[in-house]
């Protein structure tokens, strides 16, 4: 398990970023955290790190957010998802297919070769970022 503590948003940011500069199609990252943990922000970065000039919102009421890049990065969010069949209605299986899969509320979500990604709120601008499972490549 590897975990980073950041002290602002904006180093939150730069964490996703890196991560972002990583993915490639078919990569499915599932985030966790409560309300307010800072999924967003971190997603923020993952966005910049694809090369998206897109900005990035939380898909709470959309549920998917597309954002084209050096690869297309699909931005879900599980949080109103209240059954399986929701959840097969939003054809994550074609989004990871076209590109990468960023899933907040994604204990939710059970993918296999997934990376997961725990996000904490210490307090402040404090955030407490684990990385429990890695990428496959």
């Amino acid at each position: 398990m590897h975990e980073r503590i950041t002290q602002s948003a904006a180093e939150t940011e730069a964490l996703g970023e890196q991560l972002g500069q990583r993915l490639r199609g078919g990569d499915v990252v599932l985030l966790t955290g409560e309300l307010g943990a800072g999924k967003t922000t971190f997603v923020r970065g993952v966005a910049r790190g694809t090369e998206s000039a897109a900005p990035v919102a939380s898909p709470t009421f959309q549920l998917v957010r597309l954002y084209p890049g050096r690869v297309q990065l699909a931005h879900v969010d599980l949080y109103r998802i209240g059954s399986d069949s929701e959840l097969a209605g939003l054809g994550l299986d074609e989004l990871a297919d076209e590109g990468a899969l960023i899933v907040e509320w994604g204990d939710r979500l059970e993918t296999e070769g997934a990376a997961l990604i725990e996000i904490e709120h210490l307090g402040g601008d404090r955030r407490r970022v684990r990385t429990s499972r890695d990428l496959s490549h």
